[in-house]
């Protein structure tokens, strides 16, 4: 078997699964995300999922890499024994941009937690994740705020492209089967974005990442450019879907022809009390949960719902106790899981238009 096979199409959709060191994820998968080597708030003994995502540019800072090695690498670090992806670091030059300088060789930054002087190269960025045993390792990237003038995209394509090769090189000297994907990036510009998905698509990398989309653009905007980026990428190849998480636009973006994708949504809302049914989002502040003996979702397994009513977290987040925001987001993980379950079996019996738009029909506001 190969580490990547499709083994199931409905359209454009795609049912498959992606071997690693760490076990077999079957796609379309969802990746929780645990920036600092933990899912906010979720102990991780309590996660039933084969993938989740953590960030390099984070535990570069802390705790570093001389304390990952000495542990035994991230998986032992933070007990977990599934497979992990780590993010390059990319996005916070964006995000944190006040703290960063790009440089041609690489990029000039100061930790946000201590203010210190950094500089990191794209093949220090690909090596350290290697190092730390991540089992799908994130090239270095450069994503752009919307909107941004043209010319702006246009070097950040060309110093992504670079970057991505600089890493490609740096990662050949590793032959422990983990995996690096490229990211690509155009902004909403549909030649920069072919542009720079040809010069990636050429070179030797296992799958590639859609960046750059989700960054303050119309959602119409950011759907066709990620339905045409997508159509750009290798069929053979496992395609990344980057900050991908409301569940309506999980459908869409599957149908699509995306394989991965991952999302801060499910803890952040949980932690605000949004709850995620497949009828809907609930705020479970609501007045009208004081009372109500039923679970979060009576069809969902989880530990929250198989122990705790509405009416209980309810009261829990009223006097602000921290469990309420820990049962939360361990069900929306949960209902993310069971999402792509639903999903990925109506690919391989061919019923996925008729599943999506069941759910697109249940799918209310937040009540």
């Amino acid at each position: 078997m190969k580490d990547f096979e499709i083994t199931a199409k409905c359209g454009q959709a795609r049912a498959g699964k992606l071997i690693t060191p760490h076990g077999v994820i079957e796609t379309p998968v969802f990746m929780p995300v645990g920036t600092q080597a933990s899912i906010k708030g979720v102990p991780h003994d309590m996660l039933n999922c084969p993938v989740i995502l953590s960030n390099a540019y984070y535990l570069y800072l802390k705790p570093g890499l001389e304390i990952l090695k000495n542990s035994g690498g991230l998986h032992k670090f933070m007990n977990w024994n599934n497979s992990i992806l780590t993010d390059s670091g990319g996005f916070q030059i964006f995000s944190l941009s006040s703290l960063f300088k790009i440089r041609k060789n690489g990029v000039e930054f100061r930790s946000k937690f201590d203010g210190s002087k950094h500089f990191l190269t794209p093949e220090e960025a690909v090596s350290f994740q290697f190092d730390i045993g991540s089992d799908i390792v994130m090239s270095l990237d450069r994503c752009m705020k919307y909107p941004s003038h043209r010319a702006d995209i246009a070097r950040a394509v060309e110093t992504t492209c670079s970057w991505a090769e600089k890493g490609l090189n740096a990662s050949n000297r590793y032959e422990t089967g983990q995996k690096l994907f490229a990211i690509t990036q155009g902004g909403t510009f549909s030649d920069l974005r072919r542009e720079c998905t040809e010069r990636l698509t050429e070179l030797p990398f296992f799958g590639f990442a859609i960046g750059g989309l989700g960054v303050g653009e119309p959602l119409t905007l950011r759907q066709q450019h990620l339905a045409e980026n997508l159509e750009m990428l290798p069929e053979a190849k496992p395609r990344y879907v980057m900050g991908m998480g409301p569940a309506p636009e999980i459908w869409d973006t599957v149908e699509m022809g995306a394989d991965m994708m991952d999302c801060v949504l499910p803890t952040r809302n949980g932690r605000n009390a949004q709850a995620f049914t497949f009828s809907g989002k609930m705020n479970l502040r609501n007045s009208a949960f004081k009372n109500d003996p039923r679970p979060i979702d009576p069809e969902c397994a989880c530990h929250a719902c198989s122990r705790y009513s509405r009416s209980y977290i309810h009261h829990l987040f009223n006097v602000r106790e921290m469990l309420a925001q820990t049962l939360t987001s361990l069900h929306n993980i949960s209902f993310m899981i069971d999402l792509m379950r639903l999903i990925r079996e109506s690919i391989k019996k061919g019923t996925f238009p008729e599943e999506k738009k069941k759910f697109m029909k249940n799918w209310k506001g937040e009540n």
